[in-house]
């Protein structure tokens, strides 16, 4: 299901937004410091994942279809007082090749063609976590608008639930089932919610607000950051009701 909330302009104004918050997060930080939502990084290793994907990602993005981009570059962070300027060139470049030709179709190494379009919002959303990330780790406030913590969601379910997925995290075809339901049912009212359904041939869901065999409720920012595995439920502001197993399995089979 393509369910794309945010248009383009939001979307690279959403990516610069995370990018700069990240950047101010890690400002001045030991680059050292271990983090704790991914424990077997330290910061320097998290600054140099976001900047090397955004760099990645634009060398897909200019080479269209024609070229298939296997290696991310390894250009280093280097010295943490460089590391806001770094991150931002990585984004300007990704938005950059973008622009160019916003309407290029582009290779996926695992999805086959997309529109470039695709890659940026899949930046986005790893940018917004990540973000996340580094504000745990040196106390940084982090903000998520309502809108892109959403279109988060939706862009998770649409990577966890095609296919070819599978190829990349062989446990999500645990995830089939007969017939259950999780929830997601944001606070805000102008936002939908999400129902995922287990099937046995796998996974569907869709934008509804009814309850589920396990629902989630709470702000959507909160709603994001659990399904992430950014933070346990009950370290936000979520509430859930019915069979919390089915929650505990789900997030358990979808870290990549």
């Amino acid at each position: 299901m393509d369910d794309q909330q945010l248009g383009a302009r939001r979307i690279v104004e959403a990516l610069r937004e995370h990018t700069a918050g990240m950047a101010a997060a890690v400002t001045g930080a030991d680059p050292e410091m271990k983090v704790p939502t991914c424990p077997e990084w330290t910061l320097r290793d998290l600054v140099g994942h976001i900047g090397q994907a955004h760099r990645w990602a634009a060398g897909f993005v200019r080479a269209g279809e024609t070229d298939l981009v296997t290696q991310v570059p390894r250009t280093a962070p280097g010295s943490a007082a460089d590391w806001p300027g770094w991150l931002r060139d990585g984004a300007d470049d990704l938005v950059r090749a973008f622009e160019a030709d916003p309407d290029r179709t582009v290779a996926h190494p695992v999805m086959g063609s997309r529109p470039a379009a695709m890659w940026v919002r899949r930046m986005l959303h790893d940018t917004a976590v990540h973000h996340a990330d580094a504000a745990f780790t040196t106390g940084a406030r982090y903000e998520i608008a309502a809108d892109v913590a959403a279109d988060g969601i939706t862009e998770w379910l649409g990577l966890v639930t095609e296919p070819a997925a599978a190829t990349l995290q062989p446990r999500l075809a645990e995830l089939r089932g007969r017939g259950e339901t999780l929830s997601l049912r944001p606070s805000e009212p102008s936002v939908p919610g999400w129902v995922i359904t287990r099937e046995p041939d796998g996974l569907g869901w869709e934008r509804a607000g009814r309850d589920g065999d396990m629902t989630a409720a709470g702000p959507v920012r909160d709603l994001m950051l659990v399904f992430a595995r950014r933070l346990a439920p009950d370290e936000a502001q979520v509430k859930v009701t019915g069979d919390r197993a089915l929650l505990d399995h789900w997030l358990a089979r979808t870290a990549f």
